[in-house]
């Protein structure tokens, strides 16, 4: 196939045209779609260009368009008589290629934008009709994710961006609900379309799923969170598909360059150190043990709380003893030969540095540490 993107440059066409160049190059095999060539037109492009372009393509991703003009008859220049001009060409080549449009919710709202997003629409109906070709119109309800421009038409990337880099934000009515989508679902069903299995959501009508609903003032707080789970070390929501997840991708997209990086308490003595790393509140939290040669870490035993250690350098023994027996279990363990070892409950345990050099352990708990409620009491093995 060759395929006709058109607003390539911009948030939604850098995501699709980085998509399909993936697939194109073979990097991307989940997709069933041969690609020949990828047609990127936008305003830097002239009409020969698309006069060109329109020519022999067989697919027309139609992108571009104007949110923010400068003057109100740009709208219409730009989201309507542009998609003429679009269906025009393809017609003199008598070119029968399906087209898929982003237009907006806003296509049904008495507004100039949303008044030229449907005409746009118009315009491929009746080029749709008249060439017997198939038309997806998709109207995007509010798009976040990267490469999204900050301070210009999306909340979600200015306020990412603001966060991100120590700026204030604007909350008007924190009561005022968003809907929300996801590039990278919007991608995923634009990429639907192409393969022919687009979904539908009335006649000539198309629809990208999930939309997410937000209140401004909820969605204020989870991008403030963001910044400050790096002093919590709290791990966002990162359950699939969820609100959360998206937006934190979202947000580490807009950090400083020089802020990629973040230190973490390290907590040290004669025996080496321990750091913790992360924390969740449904399953526990990660930490970095680091023990120097001879010594031996641990001798405590937990009630309910139960651990996973994971050797990654230097070489250890680890010892176990139900507090009920006399007997010993010992496993030996190395950096060269990565194996996990469970924490039953009951057993008190150690952890010895048996090697000649700085011993680092990985150390997953089920829950974070609460100092008020430890569960964690000292008996030697």
């Amino acid at each position: 196939m060759k395929i006709l993107i058109t607003g390539a440059n911009g948030f939604v066409g850098k995501n699709l045209v980085s998509t399909l160049k993936n697939i194109k190059d073979g990097k991307d095999k989940t997709r069933n779609i041969d690609i020949e060539d990828i047609y990127s037109y936008d305003v830097d492009n002239t009409i020969e260009d698309l006069k060109k372009y329109t020519g022999d393509c067989d697919f027309v991703f139609h992108l571009a368009g104007i949110n923010r003009p400068k003057d109100i008859s740009e709208f219409y220049q730009g989201n309507a008589t542009f998609t003429e001009t679009l269906c025009s060409l393809l017609e003199e080549h008598d070119n029968k290629s399906p087209i898929l449009i982003s237009s907006s919710i806003q296509a049904t709202r008495d507004n100039d934008y949303g008044k030229s997003k449907k005409e746009g629409e118009e315009y491929l109906l009746n080029h749709g009709k008249k060439m017997d070709s198939k038309v997806y119109i998709y109207r995007l309800a509010n798009l976040f994710g990267k490469w999204c421009r900050p301070n210009y038409n999306s909340v979600t990337a200015t306020w990412c961006y603001n966060v991100a880099n120590g700026k204030d934000i604007q909350i008007n009515d924190p009561n005022v609900e968003l809907p929300l989508c996801y590039i990278d679902d919007v991608v995923n069903e634009f990429l639907n379309a192409l393969e022919g299995h687009p979904t539908a959501c009335k006649e000539g009508i198309y629809e990208v799923h999930p939309v997410h609903h937000v209140k401004l003032g909820e969605l204020a707080d989870i991008i403030k969170s963001f910044k400050e789970s790096r002093g919590t070390l709290n791990v966002p929501n990162m359950k699939e598909g969820s609100l959360e997840k998206k937006l934190y991708s979202t947000y580490l997209s807009y950090l400083p360059k020089d802020k990629f990086s973040y230190p973490l308490k390290m907590n040290t003595d004669q025996r080496g150190s321990f750091t913790e790393f992360l924390k969740t509140e449904e399953y526990g939290q990660v930490s970095v043990n680091v023990s120097k040669p001879g010594i031996t870490k641990g001798q405590h035993w937990h009630h309910s709380k139960n651990e996973k250690f994971l050797v990654v350098s230097g070489k250890g023994l680890i010892q176990f003893r139900d507090i009920y027996s006399d007997e010993i279990i010992e496993y030996y363990v190395s950096g060269d030969r990565l194996e996990v070892i469970d924490i039953p409950t009951g057993y008190t345990h150690n952890i010895i540095n048996i090697g000649e050099s700085d011993m680092v352990t990985i150390m997953w708990a089920n829950e974070k540490f609460d100092p008020k409620h430890p569960d964690t009491y000292y008996e030697e093995v």
